[in-house]
C-alpha cells in the first residue's frame, strides 16, 4: 500500500467482517513532536489471545479468499520503518484496539492519502455501522460523527447523494482548515 489511507480502509474493514457496530479513526499530528499518530478502535467481536498472538503474522488470515493476511504486517511495518511504534489490544467480545504512531517527517513515512474518500467510501458501503472520525492538527481538530449526522438528517439515507456530497466537502473544508494548507 502506498497512502495510510489505504491501511486504515484495510483495518477498519477488519472491523467490519468482526460485526463492529462502532468504529472511531483517529488522526492525530503534531509537529512539535514529529509524530502521526492512527488509533483504530472498535466494539467488534474482538479476538482470542491465540488469535492476536498471530494477527501480526503476514502469513496468518482468517479469510478463506487468500492465504495471507498483509494488512496488519503492514500497517506495522509502516510505522516501524519511520521509528515509530505499533500496538494492537483486543479482548474477545469487547473490540480491538489498534495504534500506531510514525515520525512525521520521516522520509519513510507514507503519506496519509485521501481520507475523505475512505471516509466516504465506509459510509457509502457500510450505512448500518456509526463511524466517529477526529482529525487533529497541533491543536485545532474536528470530528464527524455520524450518530450525530443520522440525528440530524432523519429518514434520509446516509448515503443518499445530497447527503454524502455534504459531507465530502464536509471533510475537504475541514481538513484544509485544519492543516493550514500543509500537504501531508
Amino acid at each position: 500500500m502506498t497512502e495510510l489511507s489505504l491501511n486504515i480502509l484495510d483495518i477498519v474493514e477488519n472491523s467490519i467482517r468482526a460485526n463492529a457496530t462502532l468504529i472511531e479513526i483517529q488522526i492525530s499530528i503534531d509537529t512539535l513532536q514529529d509524530q502521526l499518530t492512527i488509533v483504530i478502535k472498535d466494539n467488534g467481536n474482538g479476538m482470542s489471545e491465540a488469535m492476536l498472538q498471530q494477527v501480526e503474522d503476514p502469513f496468518y488470515t482468517t479469510r478463506t479468499t487468500r492465504t495471507v493476511g498483509l494488512g496488519i504486517p503492514f500497517f506495522k511495518q509502516a510505522a516501524l520503518m519511520t521509528g515509530g511504534s505499533f500496538h494492537i489490544t483486543s479482548q474477545k467480545d469487547n473490540g480491538t484496539l489498534v495504534n500506531a504512531t510514525f515520525r512525521l517527517s520521516h522520509i519513510d513515512r507514507m503519506p496519509i492519502g485521501n481520507m475523505t474518500s475512505t471516509i466516504y467510501t465506509l459510509l457509502t458501503l457500510h450505512t448500518e455501522i456509526n463511524f466517529v472520525y477526529t482529525y487533529s492538527f497541533n491543536k485545532a481538530l474536528f470530528t464527524l460523527d455520524t450518530r450525530q449526522i443520522r440525528l440530524l438528517i432523519g429518514d434520509v439515507p446516509i448515503n443518499s447523494p445530497e447527503v454524502l456530497n455534504f459531507l465530502s466537502e464536509y471533510l475537504n473544508d475541514n481538513i484544509s482548515s485544519v492543516n493550514e494548507g500543509i500537504d501531508l
